[in-house]
């Protein structure tokens, strides 16, 4: 459970000797990013490195971390590696298969009660490799890594785009798929391609109603769901040093809705006061003894445009609270602007429900600001419009805000307390009347709010804003209510308003809690026994994909050409299918339901070219695999935005799909595709995604000759006999070239095992 301190001093260490060695090299101020990259390279500082955004380069992660939904994909494949235990610091985290119903007691006892097959096999795996094991109940991933293993200058991966949460205590925490993190298990390298670098310089300081998540959704919408991909976001300045800890891990949380690889900030007095405040002062200490290479040169943000590829600059004491929404992050609308916007797009103006926690916002400032409103509306005589609903992010803040009395006040207002889990943010939420389908509007502090993501209910409005602005909106039961300037009236019929929130950084007190939820490892795991029943609908051992066999793939049928956003959500949905995450054959079933069919503008039916009928996706991907016939997918823009979810690169895969052509890839999901062996190429004219029909066969005519930097090129016949010649880039190098033709990366490292 605890810190290794001795491993971060052998980081830190090792950081001044590659950080000095790289500056002399480069010849140049390093910023903050690249001194965490060159200090985490594989084999010393190499010169190629230096191609930002160009090259793959081997890193070495100090730590992984996996939630329970992708952690069972990842040790099953993990268990096919060959390994007696982990080689890096691994922890398994149980936040995902929690449904948020009736409140926290009887929706845990339920978790415990429908899923104990999953958590006892993550338990024993854990167990038998040497993984530490958070049990259901002690919160989610990204708090509990803030709360005991994030560290500055460090870097980690994890299964989940939201591990870049650790940013906020200034390392690089990357999201992956899993097996990407088998690899790091397996001890082997892991690959990036060098990142570009984003600088956000921040100035002026947050006060009255704004609040950090305001710097990212103002962010989020400054560059969009794509302007971060392929880059890491740096902030620095007066503005970042005046946030708090936790508040910086909010900001580099949704840094994950822009796109990017990662964010951070340099290590200052907040990250100080927070280490200390979790109990691992010895990490301050040890830090500040290397303390300027925490954090970039000086000349670095003295002249940023210099060393950044991007510079953004925000002015906090101008920035206005953000409402970003609805059915995508960032659609930003500050919240002088929301009446207009609302009335303009038609948008449900009464607000059904406030949302607070998620791995985002369940720190305990976040839960002490948002009460701090509800108080005043208690005090004030105003009954709340919308129903409340928070999620506590760990057991230590559930506990301290208990103890401190800031659940209570939640719960004046009829606060429903879910679990510390993830629920309604991952569509883990039984919410009642939901089926109906009704258009309504939802605020809440999460991080996603695509469509049909929290209940379900594709006209469900969902907007992201900051828990405090999540409660006023809630009290009000008004989207278009602004708290800086607009008054509520109270039971008694008087006008009132609410005064801006307020709330400690740190409990007074101190953390507490009397059972975290954490179980060691078997100092030996080798007599260990991991069961997988046959029967089982939950898990499923999983066989090896077919290598490739070296020709041309011929006779392709287009399975589906997916129209606009197309994000992992629609590829593999969670919800009630997180039930089957360690199960590739009943996950299967979902594969791109959600995603829009072109010709049509439905979704999950698409034409089987066998039969000449409409059929749901992943039937008609069946059916071609029966028949022992390949099929290709075709995409937009960003293909496989947000989750890090691997199944939505192992599922068409295992049904049979070949090959991913889009216009655009999201950066997680396209390193996925190439792990799993499926080739994921991007038109080279993106106005040929257009000359795509719905009855086209396709042929590879050059895949023979697949090698590095070498378009392929695809033949499309469609109905009529006539043809498209279309040429498609990719990004392989020779290693993943090696995972294509092996039948996947982990092939490789099995056979690697056996040698």
């Amino acid at each position: 459970m605890a810190f290794d301190i001795e491993m971060i001093k052998k980081v830190y260490a090792n950081m001044t000797s590659r950080v000095d060695a790289a500056r002399e090299i480069v010849g140049r101020p390093l910023t903050l990013t690249e001194k965490i990259l060159y200090s985490h390279l594989w084999d010393g500082v190499a010169k190629q490195a230096y191609g930002r955004g160009v090259d793959y380069v081997d890193f070495a992660p100090d730590r992984v971390a996996c939630q329970d939904a992708t952690a069972q994909m990842a040790l099953l494949q993990f268990m096919h590696a060959g390994k007696k235990t982990v080689a890096v610091p691994t922890t398994v985290h149980c936040d995902h298969l929690i449904l948020a119903k009736n409140g926290a007691e009887f929706d845990l006892a339920a978790a415990n009660k429908q899923s104990k097959e999953v958590f006892d096999f993550l338990s024993s795996v854990s167990d038998k490799y040497g993984i530490g094991f958070w049990k259901p109940g002690s919160g989610i991933i990204h708090q509990i890594v803030l709360e005991n293993y994030a560290f500055p200058g460090g870097l980690m991966i994890g299964t989940d785009s939201h591990t870049v949460n650790a940013g906020g205590l200034g390392m690089l925490a990357i999201g992956v798929g899993g097996a990407d993190a088998v690899d790091v298990m397996s001890g082997m390298s892991w690959e990036l391609k060098f990142p570009k670098l984003i600088g956000v310089k921040l100035t002026g300081k947050l006060s009255g109603w704004t609040a950090p998540k305001d710097v990212i959704l103002k962010v989020a919408d400054i560059l969009t769901v794509k302007g971060g991909t392929g880059a890491i976001v740096e902030y620095f300045g007066e503005g970042a040093t005046s946030m708090s800890c936790t508040g910086k891990g909010t900001i580099c949380n949704m840094g994950a809705e822009i796109g990017a690889t990662t964010s951070t900030f340099g290590y200052d007095e907040s990250m100080r006061r927070y280490l200390s405040a979790t109990g691992r002062q010895d990490v301050v200490d040890a830090a500040d003894k290397v303390a300027s290479y925490l954090t970039a040169d000086p000349e670095v943000y003295a002249d940023p445009a210099t060393y950044f590829d991007q510079v953004i600059e925000i002015n906090l004491s101008e920035l206005e609270p953000h409402i970003n929404g609805p059915f995508t992050p960032d659609r930003g609308t500050p919240v002088s602007k929301m009446k207009e916007e609302a009335a303009a797009n038609g948008w449900p103006i009464k607000v059904e429900w406030g949302l607070i926690g998620s791995c985002t916002n369940s720190s305990y400032e976040d839960m002490a600001r948002a009460a701090s409103i509800v108080n005043q509306a208690v005090e004030l005589g105003i009954s709340p419009k919308a129903e409340f609903g928070i999620n506590p992010g760990s057991e230590q803040i559930r506990y301290t805000i208990e103890r401190d009395g800031i659940i209570a006040t939640f719960e004046k207002m009829g606060t429903k307390v879910f679990t510390n889990a993830c629920g309604p943010c991952i569509g883990q939420w039984d919410r009642a009347g939901a089926d109906k389908g009704e258009k309504n509007t939802i605020v809440h502090s999460f991080n996603r709010n695509f469509s049909k993501r929290a209940d379900g209910n594709p006209n469900t409005h969902a907007f992201v804003t900051s828990p405090e602005m999540v409660a006023a909106l809630a009290i009000s039961g008004r989207l278009d209510f602004n708290p800086i300037t607009d008054t509520l009236i109270n039971d008694n019929g008087e006008e009132v308003k609410l005064s801006a929130p307020y709330g400690d950084e740190l409990p007074k007190k101190g953390f507490a809690v009397e059972d975290a939820g954490f179980q060691a490892p078997a100092a030996d795991g080798s007599g260990v026994q991991i069961v997988v029943s046959e029967t089982s609908d939950r898990l499923q051992l999983l066989a090896p994909f077919q290598p490739w066999d070296g020709k041309n793939i011929s006779g392709a049928k287009l399975l589906i050409k997916a129209f606009g956003k197309c994000t992992t959500d629609h590829i593999s949905m969670a919800g009630p299918w997180l039930r089957f995450r360690g199960h590739l054959d009943n996950i299967s079933n979902n594969m791109l339901i959600g995603a829009v069919n072109a010709f049509t503008d439905k979704t999950n039916s698409v034409k089987n070219q066998l039969t000449g009928t409409y059929d749901a996706v992943p039937a008609v991907a069946r059916a071609y695999k029966a028949a022992g016939v390949p099929s290709i997918v075709v995409g937009d823009h960003n293909y496989g935005e947000g989750s890090s979810r691997e199944h939505a690169a192992m599922e068409p895969r295992f049904l049979g799909v070949q090959a991913v052509l889009v216009k655009s890839f999201a950066r997680i999901h396209e390193t996925n595709l190439k792990k799993q062996g499926l080739l994921g190429l991007t038109f080279a004219n993106e106005a040929d995604y257009d000359k795509i029909q719905e009855d086209d066969t396709i042929n590879f005519t050059d895949l023979v000759d697949f090698a590095p930097g070498k378009p392929l090129t695809l033949e499309f016949v469609h109905a009529d006999g006539t043809k498209d010649i279309i040429l498609a880039n990719h990004t392989y190098n020779e290693g993943q070239i090696g995972w294509f033709v092996a039948g996947s990366a982990l092939n490789l490292i099995a056979a690697a095992s056996v040698a």
